[in-house]
């Protein structure tokens, strides 16, 4: 039976920071630099004053249909941070996006220490893999990992991300490509993974215009990977952020493919800890199974 857990908190740490939210827009700290973009989780009030906001080094600003980062001038461009093990470049996207999502802290230490645990070489399929902190840390960990995104300049961010994390010789494969599509490719050519990670967007394309929409398409996501692990695999994980769905949907989605597997299923959400207040940031769900 699928267990609810307890929140997953990401608490504030020299590299990051979440400093405030409210009125519809977070606060945070990336390094030396503090960030205010939207946030629709955030539908109470700010607990800081206006004053403290208008410092932000970095806004984001959306006016109908157009977005732009207002950048205070001593910005760079883009800029490193040390965060839960790897180092990954901070570099603010047109659609609101930093390149690291702190929220997953606890998600990547469960990655980590289902890897330590065992005495054994360990094979791991990232699926939505963006700028690769989860792969970067599968393979700080020891792990043997194949990353795959469906889009060229994440899989470039991801490399520089590894060459920072002094993993460019690690033992990672780059895929571009569509998930499904690759999965099924996998299968045929009989590979095997003894963890899986994923992140699903709510909608999107693979390389060559390949349409995922998750109400159609994470069940058969599911259904793959299920087929494409070990006889003897460790793990699986699947994290969301904006698709709208409870930690119970996908906890169900889960208990339905993995429970002939044995092992243990939970499911629960994702939060940032903030420092002003001590109030939580709900930043996502997840649902896991293991073997333990």
């Amino acid at each position: 039976m699928m267990t609810l857990k307890q929140i997953l908190i990401t608490e504030p740490s020299p590299e990051y920071e979440l400093i405030d939210s409210g009125d519809g827009k977070k606060l945070e700290r990336y390094g030396r630099f503090v960030f205010s973009r939207p946030d629709p989780q955030v539908l109470w009030s700010r607990c800081l004053p206006v004053s403290v906001w208008r410092n932000a080094d970095l806004e984001f600003v959306r006016k109908g249909k157009e977005t732009k980062w207002n950048v205070a001038a001593h910005v760079p461009k883009e800029w490193p941070i040390h965060f839960c093990g790897v180092t990954m470049l901070i570099r603010p996207t047109s659609f609101k996006h930093t390149g690291v999502f702190p929220e997953q802290e606890g998600n990547w230490q469960w990655i980590r220490e289902c890897i330590r645990a065992v005495k054994q070489p360990v094979r791991v399929l990232n699926l939505f893999g963006y700028t690769g902190g989860a792969t970067l840390v599968a393979a700080l960990a020891g792990a043997e990992v194949t990353h795959v995104d469906g889009s060229k300049a994440a899989i470039a961010w991801a490399r520089e991300n590894a060459a920072l994390s002094g993993l460019s010789e690690a033992p990672i494969r780059w895929m571009l490509d569509d998930v499904k599509v690759f999965l099924k490719k996998e299968l045929k050519r009989g590979k095997r993974y003894d963890g899986i990670i994923m992140d699903p967007p709510t909608f999107g394309y693979g390389p060559k215009k390949e349409l995922w929409k998750i109400e159609e398409d994470f069940m058969e996501l599911l259904a793959l990977t299920r087929q494409i692990l070990t006889d003897t695999p460790l793990f699986v994980l699947a994290s969301g952020y904006a698709s709208g769905y409870s930690p119970v949907t996908y906890g169900n989605c889960f208990e339905i493919t993995f429970s002939d597997l044995g092992g243990s299923i939970t499911a629960g959400e994702l939060a940032l800890r903030e420092s002003s207040s001590g109030r939580l940031l709900p930043a996502g769900i997840f649902a896991r199974w293991s073997r333990e």
